[in-house]
């Protein structure tokens, strides 16, 4: 249930008080905007559903990423591990900051698998990125551990699992840093957005910085531009509007997931009556997104004659196999180094 289909009077509020400001821009023209900061607002009432101190808003899900991964100080020659299944913005935002992605193996969660992660890490090793696939838990605790374990800092790629759980805390909440993407089919949405999450005043300092061409934020009597900066920055700000659309969003968050989870129950029950059929291990039910539901069946043959019976039915069905932006034999533009 992507959130543009509950859109209603409550997103139309929340534009409305910006618009009446007349103010789009998220910092400043504070004579104007009469109190009205909703990318500050969306920003806090975020990081506090997802049980941390901070939370930095940016313009998207891959921006997020990249935001994130400058924080923490990735660059050049660094190595950077997350999964072979994953949306190509995983492996994209680490080249963008110079590293070099490594990609893990998946287990029957279909994500990280940590046997293969052990493997994977070396001395150039700087961060870990499990992805918490198809709205469904990665198995962080032991990700955890095995980077606590070498000193590796992990960031938890969320993009598809806002509201998602293990055992009451919230996905994106276990690692160093956690990033979530809200464009126009997640399950909420600010038709384009991302948003980072941390328990980290420093990192979330560096974050706030650097998506905004390296502003400190502080008041200063040289107004906007008049500080020092630390660093050089870029531009990646949320705009008031998308902040509002999330403030409004957020709020029906665990009710869209409520009843994605019904009606998972649904078709899991239906495609139970499918031979040789095996369902994805979930490592808690419960807090499980239901953004997707997956299973596995006995051979190709079979995927895709299920998936084309589906698709023939109007579900909205793939093969894994077949999906271009999401599965590493796919990705030619990585794999012949096109640039």
């Amino acid at each position: 249930m992507p959130g543009f289909e509950i859109f209603g009077e409550e997103e139309k509020k929340e534009i409305m008080d910006v618009l009446d400001t007349g103010v789009l821009f998220r910092y400043e023209f504070n004579d104007q905007r009469n109190g009205v900061f909703k990318v500050k607002e969306f920003e806090e009432k975020f990081a506090h559903y997802c049980g941390t101190s901070y939370g930095q808003a940016v313009t998207s899900g891959t921006a997020a990423l990249k935001v994130a991964l400058n924080a923490l100080g990735i660059g050049p020659g660094d190595e950077v591990i997350t999964q072979g299944f994953t949306f190509v913005a995983t492996w994209e935002a680490i080249f963008e900051v110079g590293a070099i992605p490594v990609f893990t193996e998946v287990d029957t969660t279909l994500n990280m698998d940590p046997v293969d992660l052990k493997k994977k890490i070396t001395s150039k090793t700087k961060c870990i990125i499990p992805v918490h696939m198809l709205g469904a838990q990665a198995r962080i605790k032991e990700i955890l551990a095995i980077a606590t374990e070498h000193g590796i800092p992990v960031l938890e790629d969320t993009a598809q699992a806002a509201g998602g759980k293990i055992d009451g805390k919230h996905l994106g909440s276990f690692g160093k840093c956690g990033t979530f993407s809200f464009d126009s089919v997640k399950t909420m949405t600010t038709g384009e957005g991302g948003m980072v999450i941390t328990d980290d005043l420093e990192l979330w300092r560096a974050m706030s910085e650097y998506q905004d061409h390296g502003h400190d934020h502080e008041v200063n009597p040289g107004g906007r531009g008049g500080e020092g900066r630390r660093f050089v920055g870029f531009n990646y700000r949320m705009m008031e509007i998308q902040g509002a659309i999330g403030i409004a969003q957020l709020a029906k968050l665990d009710s869209m997931i409520a009843a994605q989870q019904k009606n998972k129950a649904k078709l899991k029950d239906a495609a139970g009556q499918i031979p040789g059929v095996t369902f994805r291990h979930l490592m808690d039910e419960k807090g499980d997104s239901a953004t997707f539901f997956a299973f596995s069946l006995l051979d190709r043959d079979h995927c895709t004659k299920v998936n084309d019976s589906l698709k023939s039915d109007s579900f909205g069905a793939i093969n894994f196999a077949e999906n271009s932006w999401h599965f590493y034999p796919k990705w030619e533009h990585l794999l012949e180094g096109k640039t």
